[in-house]
């Protein structure tokens, strides 16, 4: 099982923290939910891990199973404590060591082809499950 957290904020519409894997394209925060560990705590840890933002969970956004795998996906939209830039740089320890350069996606906008498609699905499951929250607000 896989947790994402999801981080959002709204600049002329509704955005998601991503970022660019110097060798994987552009992507969303995930990673393996540990033995005993929750998808929830999993999502603070991988958030932690791979961005360097320590956050709390504040809302339970969904399941969703990638078909192309059959991965199971747990979505956390987690509040970064403190405020967060438009675009940063952070050395994450994963597999001998990556830059990620994190920017903010648009939600409305359709991912290109630099996402890989298990992405791209995953945003396609986010705008319709953020629209669904965002109205009950």
């Amino acid at each position: 099982m896989k947790a994402c957290p999801v981080v959002i904020r709204y600049r002329e519409g509704l955005e998601v923290l991503a970022f660019e894997h110097p060798l994987a394209g552009l992507q969303l925060v995930k990673g393996t939910v540990e033995e005993g560990e929750t998808s929830a705590a999993a999502a603070g840890r991988e958030l932690f891990e791979e961005a360097g933002i320590r956050a709390r969970v504040v809302l339970d956004l969904g399941t969703w199973q990638y078909t192309g795998t059959g991965e199971i996906w747990m979505f956390h939209q987690c509040e970064a404590i403190g405020e967060l830039a438009d675009h940063w740089v952070h050395y994450c320890q994963d597999d001998q060591g990556h830059r990620f350069r994190f920017f903010w996606h648009r939600l409305a906008s359709q991912p290109d082809e630099r996402w890989h498609k298990t992405f791209r699905d995953a945003l396609h499951f986010l705008r319709s499950r953020l629209a669904v929250e965002t109205c009950r607000e």
